[in-house]
């Protein structure tokens, strides 16, 4: 496998020096990280439908367990277990707005990965950078287990276990463990650990940092190490389900999908579970014992175990729902671990925003409003005062604010209405408006997929790597 050992070392080599000024070395972090072997145990996969146009072309990377969809090019990359979800990239002749500018896009957008290192990686969305609106580009750039990059151009840097960098173009920086930036830009900073970090230019600044003994309950990572803790561990004891699905070459979806629902072959569906229309079950989801009702929801990485979920509620990538009832058009943030107990049951009440990477482990009963705003971590009733808050008290702000952890700065309602205005955007992309034929989005033009096989090299030099392959209508 020395091929694959010095793709690894010039990724290394790339990364360090974008990231010379922080001091920042990715080598201990990824060499050793995955076993050589396992890059060639694992096929690579990319999907084909009649709604997304078709470009594939991967040279020198390894592909191992990796999804794509939508126009995508690999080149010196290696990328693990990882999704590349092009479905919602920009079309030639739409027309991008930048202030008062407006460009036409005389290309179909691409996702570009360049000499990067992605483990468990989900790309989604489109490049919302205005000077680079037909590639959505992730370069030089070392991102580690469930990390998100969502609509995010990346370059130069180094994103932490279960970090989030969402409509935000990123160099040269380091992103830490459990972070999640929306900042719409973000040059040559380092993000601590469980740093929340919500900012609109001129509008509003919100801002959350857990404490580091309390996030090292949940999620810990070390260099040269795994990630550990609590939610590592969940994931931990439901990975056998993953393999079997894997394992299967059938395409058939795990159950009967309902009208204008889709349920991708590469989820977990078990146990008593009723899944309404309109519903869309990602890859890579984990389903168990539950109800998604109508237009609901749940992407990449999101499990949703003894659960009731009313109807439109949106599960965000690598969000978690455990134990727990949620009213209708409830948003439940990236990477967000929701974890009740079945004698401890956690209800949310209708239009409530959960913050992305927010954290709720109860061992009693706890009911949080409708219309409420939650972030940080609650273990119990009495942490409602300091991370819970009524959207029409915060959409009152103007000026800044201080609740607990938490501060807050400038325009409330316009907080309030981007939040909401995104959640909207969401449910109506994934097609939970679907009706007699009108409003399709992805929950639809997925309905009927079909699913190609790549495979590595299983033996000399090249073990590990794909062959080049170039992929057109």
């Amino acid at each position: 496998m020395e091929e694959l050992s010095m793709l690894i070392e010039r990724i290394i080599d790339r990364v360090n020096i974008n990231l010379r000024e922080e001091g920042f070395d990715v080598g201990p972090y990824v060499r050793e990280l995955i076993p050589l072997p396992k890059f060639s145990r694992f096929y690579g996969f990319y999907g084909v439908t009649t709604h997304h146009p078709i470009t594939f072309h991967f040279s020198r990377s390894s592909l191992a367990g990796s999804h794509f969809l939508g126009k995508c090019i690999v080149d010196h990359s290696v990328l693990y277990k990882s999704d590349i979800r092009g479905d919602e990239l920009k079309r030639s002749g739409e027309i991008v707005k930048c202030r008062n500018v407006q460009v036409p896009l005389y290309d179909d957008e691409v996702i570009r990965i360049k000499d990067s290192f992605l483990v468990k990686n989900l790309v989604h969305s489109n490049s919302h950078d205005p000077e680079c609106p037909e590639e959505f580009l992730i370069q030089n750039t070392v991102s580690m287990h469930y990390a998100n990059i969502h609509g995010s151009r990346v370059e130069g840097s180094f994103l932490g276990p279960f970090s989030t960098v969402d409509l935000t173009t990123v160099h040269d920086c380091v992103v830490g463990t459990w972070a999640y930036v929306q900042t719409g830009e973000l040059d040559h900073q380092v993000v601590k650990d469980g740093r929340i970090w919500v900012h609109a230019p001129g509008v509003f600044d919100f801002q959350y940092g857990f404490d580091p003994a309390v996030l090292k309950r949940y999620v810990h990572f070390e260099t040269g190490s795994k990630p550990t803790g609590l939610v590592v561990d969940f994931l931990r004891e439901r990975k056998g389900e993953f393999k079997a699905i894997f394992d299967k070459v059938d395409s058939m979806p795990p159950v009967e999908e309902p009208p204008g629902a889709s349920i991708s072959r590469y989820a977990v569906v078990k146990g008593n579970t009723r899944l309404d229309e309109n519903v869309l079950v990602a890859q890579r989801a984990y389903i168990e014992d539950s109800w998604l009702g109508r237009g609901s929801n749940a992407q990449e990485n999101c499990y949703i175990v003894g659960s009731h979920l009313e109807g439109n509620d949106v599960t965000a990538h690598g969000g978690k729902i455990v134990n727990a009832r949620l009213g209708e058009k409830v948003f439940v943030g990236f990477n967000s671990f929701l974890h009740g107990k079945p004698d401890a049951m956690l209800t949310i009440g209708g239009g409530c925003i959960v913050m992305p990477h927010t954290i709720v482990d109860i061992d009693e009963p706890l009911d949080i409003p409708a219309g409420h705003l939650v972030w940080g971590c609650i273990r119990g009733r009495g942490d409602l005062d300091t991370h819970c808050m009524a959207l029409k008290e915060l959409a009152g702000v103007d000026g800044e604010i201080h609740k607990g952890a938490m501060t807050f700065k400038g325009s409330g309602a316009g907080f309030v209405k981007g939040f909401q205005h995104r959640i909207e955007h969401i449910l109506e992309a994934n097609g939970a408006f679907y009706k007699d034929g009108a409003h399709a989005g992805h929950a639809q033009n997925n309905h009927n997929i079909s699913f190609n096989i790549i495979q590595p090299y299983p033996e000399g030099p090249m073990k590990g790597l794909f062959p080049t392959i170039d992929i057109r209508p």
